[in-house]
């Protein structure tokens, strides 16, 4: 699938792990060695306090984006490690991958 820079800062990031919505590419970034897309950047969190100052960005890795839909980008952030279950038999269990 092709689309450009334009095509993409129209749409929203949404982490799929909690739902937060974290806005609109700002940015893209490139590794000018081999030519391959290394993340994007979108604003930091703005709260009440620092909504009249810059925010600090947050780059996402491309390891990082799930999927690219026709509206959104769904990326996997945690904030933590995502917590292991000790018992390897339950549902849910943190051992299996996923493959990209």
């Amino acid at each position: 699938m092709d689309t450009s820079f334009m095509e993409l800062r129209c749409k929203e990031i949404v982490n799929v792990v909690d739902g937060r919505r974290l806005g609109h590419i700002v940015d893209v970034i490139f590794n000018l060695e081999n030519g391959c897309l290394q993340g994007v950047v979108v604003p930091g969190v703005k709260n009440f306090w620092n909504v009249f100052k810059n925010g600090s960005e947050l780059f996402i890795p491309l390891s990082q984006i799930v999927k690219v839909g026709a509206d959104a980008i769904l990326v996997e952030l945690f904030s933590n490690p995502p917590p292991q279950n000790p018992n390897p038999y339950m549902l849910g269990s943190g051992d299996k991958k996923r493959g990209h």
